[in-house]
């Protein structure tokens, strides 16, 4: 396990305290991101049926939570993320382009690489997805859209600081955004890893948003996983900060224009999946049943640290943890809710 103390760290927040900010910062981003956007909240499933083709599968190997219902003689898997869920949702809401929803969405994630200060087998997401126009589908309407999460956390965290001036150690986080290509980032440092690469540019640009995730790049590898059937790897991304307490960048948000039928079909082929065609979801999206959309999630655990000043995810959510993560943190007076 990879969990890291910084020297000196102690929360700014008491035990309680911790508590009441993450409530009210979570309700302040939720207004900011529902105006700018123009999104309306609603509830979403914990559990998906197995064969609705709904479930994301991430990297394609993480395994689902199941677990069968006894009186519906089916199969139930717990969400790994609503990437597909959201854009049925606003098929069935009758919604029109410009319009879209957000949601708590709570998963988890059995098969994670790595618990550490920033991952954990507990993810909870603010889920969000819009109806675009066609001509919306290009990198500059993408581009806007991230602008305007940036803005509503930056928001956020001045309205955070009015509360509670002892966050304001913590330095405003920069609104400015620095866009940059996954392959630019590969032949700026063509002999780092993908994370490497991340922090030598996010340390440089302390707001960044990396373009183009799951497709292969020139060196004949993708800067990283993505699921082939909800993003459109051309035009998708992931918003990351500069995090000094950890001295690392911090993934806040991954999104991105989703597919359409044409984008879905290429996908599946490069990535193998042409058993999906046949499920449900995947029938018609192909058919070209589904709304075009844009949309992606933000991490409430990562905003919450990111905010408060957190050194551990555990300190802003509920999780288990292994034995190692928990001594070092009980050493280090570092409490795991």
């Amino acid at each position: 396990m990879n969990t890291y103390i910084p020297e000196n760290y102690k929360s700014l927040l008491s035990i309680y305290d911790t508590q009441k900010a993450i409530g009210l910062l979570k309700r302040l981003f939720e207004d900011r991101l529902s105006a700018l956007l123009n999104l309306y909240r609603v509830s979403a499933p914990l559990f998906v049926a197995e064969n609705s083709g709904l479930n994301d599968d991430l990297n394609g190997y993480e395994r689902a939570v199941s677990f069968d219902i006894l009186h519906a003689e089916k199969k139930a898997v717990v969400v790994h993320s609503l990437a597909k869920w959201k854009r049925l949702a606003l098929k069935r809401y009758g919604f029109y382009p410009g319009r879209g929803i957000y949601t708590d969405m709570d998963a988890i994630r059995r098969d994670e690489d790595s618990l550490d200060n920033l991952h954990s087998v507990y993810v909870d997401q603010w889920d969000w997805e819009k109806i675009i126009l066609p001509e919306n589908r290009n990198i500059d309407y993408l581009k806007s859209t991230v602008m305007d999460i940036a803005a509503a956390i930056c928001d956020t965290q001045e309205t955070m600081e009015s509360i509670y001036p002892q966050l304001k150690v913590l330095g405003r986080l920069d609104r400015n955004v620095s866009f940059i290509t996954s392959q630019e980032l590969e032949d700026m440092y063509p002999s780092l890893t993908s994370k490497e690469r991340e922090n030598a540019y996010v340390k440089e640009h302390h707001t960044t948003f990396i373009i183009g995730i799951g497709g292969k790049l020139r060196s004949g590898k993708p800067h990283d996983g993505r699921a082939p059937d909800y993003d459109d790897w051309d035009m998708n991304g992931d918003l990351l900060y500069w995090y000094e307490p950890l001295q690392c960048a911090m993934e806040i948000s991954s999104m991105g224009i989703r597919v359409s039928p044409e984008s879905l079909d290429r996908q599946l082929s490069l990535a193998g999946c042409d058993n999906r065609r046949s499920l449900p979801y995947h029938k018609a999206l192909l058919a070209g049943e589904l709304p075009l959309t844009i949309g992606g999630g933000i991490g409430q655990s990562r905003v919450s640290m990111l905010l408060l000043g957190k050194a551990h995810i555990g300190e802003v959510q509920a999780s288990v943890w292994d034995n190692h993560t928990e001594e070092l943190c009980a050493a280090a007076g570092i409490t795991l809710l």
